[in-house]
């Protein structure tokens, strides 16, 4: 079985699809896995001419925990410049429940469990 079969039993499926595995680092309680954003140009930009100029800084989400670890997700979004106009641009990835530091659907099941425990 590839990597990529395995992630996608643990990771949501917009990180599968959009970015790329670029290290896990364990520590005793928490596994930081870093993800980059896959050099694929935006769709709604396949007019530009378009180069990669490197990443935004990472955001940090916490995700559903693995083997009694925290598991923190490590994401940079890259960052696009059009050759023509010298503008730049990143994708609006909505990664993020908001308000939290939490994935969507990590943010979903605290609630619905919290909702279970006081209801």
């Amino acid at each position: 079985m590839e990597l990529q079969e395995v992630l996608k039993h643990f990771l949501p499926k917009e990180f599968i699809e959009y970015f790329e595995l670029i290290d896990i680092h364990e520590s005793e309680n928490q596994l930081m896995i870093s993800l980059d954003e896959k050099n694929t140009k935006p769709p709604e930009h396949l007019d530009k001419d378009l180069e990669s100029k490197g990443f935004s800084s990472a955001i940090y989400l916490h995700d559903f925990p693995i083997r009694d670890r925290e598991v923190l997700l490590k994401v940079r979004k890259r960052k696009w410049r059009d050759k023509i106009t010298a503008k730049t641009y990143t994708r609006d990835w909505s990664l993020k429940q908001e308000g939290t530091s939490y994935t969507k659907e990590f943010a979903a099941f605290l609630k619905k469990m919290l909702r279970h425990q006081t209801g």
